[in-house]
């Protein structure tokens, strides 16, 4: 019912000149404080979606640190996913509710995997459980001893279903801790226990995706599928989801073109997790809405690329004058991180966490339809200078803030607040704003 994923360490020193000093200084001294512990990430699928790319980079990342840290990843049936993806939607404000069949393969299915666990002997002093499809395993598994249980969720909590959010809410009290993206994540109700933390997502620049590509390069790969190099480009990364908008991307595409001739967009998901059985429904949806127009190139299938998927997105990101992240929902949106790690200015969905990333008209810019996002494409296309200074301004607020080390300190910090709770609390260090309730000191 589940699979340990191994990964080699990876020494620290190669991070070193990526990330401010202090973040270093700071990592680097909880991680010695914590070295005698063992930690295990829990979470629903081995590929694709942003929590999957999180832990095949920060798991090594604190083994190399000292810190005894595996990654789990659960194996339930299909139809678990299928209620999962509904709760996904649902929790993101979709309308519906969960029927007693759904509820009851959801929890039947996490119990397999807790049976599983302990039958397997799987211990550790600390367990980071990741999103909803997680969320039961702190009551359904049986603490042998003194286990520190987090929950984080990634997803967007803005505007939920309330009624699937109050059936899911009392899952939360079997946690010590709680992490949220942002503040505004944090639902009502809560009270205050467990304890609230706010840890922001991050890029790891060691990542095939994130290192640098000379744009020769980039655009050789481009062209190799079928994008004409010497034309302008912009691209949407992202996993075909309905929260995504990619209708939205074509149609503000489209109104762009008619004051920039010959510009051709780029929507690729090659990266599909898992856990998300509505995808191919959305593909063949968007297909239909491109209506075959050769300017725009659809990826879905990684069969037959010139090399691998990560450096593909590397190579579109590297070579589109503009990153599009068009979202109506979204947790937090790795792939702004990404372009704006590329120097680029990037176009993001109003909305959750893409709003504390993108500082409006100085990292890039926040638009709330189409045809906004359409006016900025014109705008950037028409003003290299801009772009450039746009891209500058968005690398460095990753360097400071999103990169790897920053989020692995938070989670640290997370794990520390609970096996050695300090006597004061006092607020962050890295910037991000900590809850009413608890800073991450």
């Amino acid at each position: 019912m589940f699979l340990s994923v191994a990964y080699p360490a990876v020494a620290y020193d190669r991070y070193l000149g990526l990330v401010p000093p202090e973040t270093t200084e700071e990592l680097l001294s909880i991680a010695d404080e914590l070295k005698e512990l063992r930690i295990v990430h829990l979470n629903s699928t081995a590929i694709g979606g942003g929590v999957a790319e999180i832990l095949q980079s920060l798991v090594p990342l604190t083994t190399g640190l000292g810190i005894a840290t595996e990654r789990i990843v659960i194996n339930p049936p299909p139809q678990f996913f299928q209620v999962t993806k509904r709760i996904h939607n649902l929790l993101q404000g979709a309308e519906g509710t969960l029927s007693p069949k759904e509820l009851e393969i959801y929890f039947q299915s996490i119990q397999n995997v807790a049976e599983d666990l302990r039958r397997r002997h799987v211990f550790a002093d600390a367990w980071f459980l990741h999103d909803p499809q997680l969320l039961p395993m702190a009551r359904l598994l049986p603490r042998e001893f003194d286990e520190t249980w987090i929950w984080i969720c990634h997803i967007d909590l803005t505007t939920p279903n309330r009624g699937v959010l109050d059936t899911l809410l009392p899952l939360t009290k079997d946690y010590d801790r709680l992490i949220f993206s942002l503040e505004s994540y944090v639902p009502d109700g809560l009270g205050e226990t467990p304890s609230i933390f706010i840890a922001p997502p991050a890029i790891d620049p060691l990542a095939v995706k994130n290192i640098p590509l000379d744009r020769d390069r980039a655009l050789k790969l481009v062209a190799a599928m079928g994008v004409d190099p010497d034309r302008p480009l912009v691209t949407q990364v992202s996993r075909f989801d309905l929260w995504k908008d990619p209708w939205g991307v074509i149609d503000a595409f489209r109104l762009a073109r008619e004051s920039v001739p010959g510009l051709q967009l780029g929507l690729l998901g090659l990266s599909q997790a898992a856990d998300d059985p509505e995808a191919l429904d959305v593909v063949a949806s968007v297909t239909e809405h491109a209506a075959g127009d050769p300017d725009i190139h659809i990826y879905f299938d990684a069969v037959g690329l010139p090399t691998t998927i990560d450096e593909v997105v590397n190579a579109f990101q590297v070579a589109s004058e503009v990153v599009i992240q068009k979202s109506l929902r979204e947790g937090f949106g790795l792939t702004v991180t990404e372009g704006m790690w590329k120097g680029k200015a990037v176009l993001g969905g109003n909305v959750g966490g893409i709003r504390i990333q993108i500082e409006n008209g100085v990292t890039g810019y926040l638009v709330d339809s189409s045809e906004e996002c359409a006016s900025r494409i014109v705008e950037l296309m028409q003003d290299p200078d801009l772009r450039s200074r746009m891209g500058e301004a968005a690398r460095e607020a990753v360097r400071e803030r999103f990169l790897m080390p920053s989020l692995a300190l938070d989670y640290l910090k997370v794990v520390k607040a609970h096996v050695m709770p300090p006597s004061v609390s006092a607020p962050s260090q890295n910037g991000y704003r900590a809850t009413k309730k608890h800073a991450l000191a």
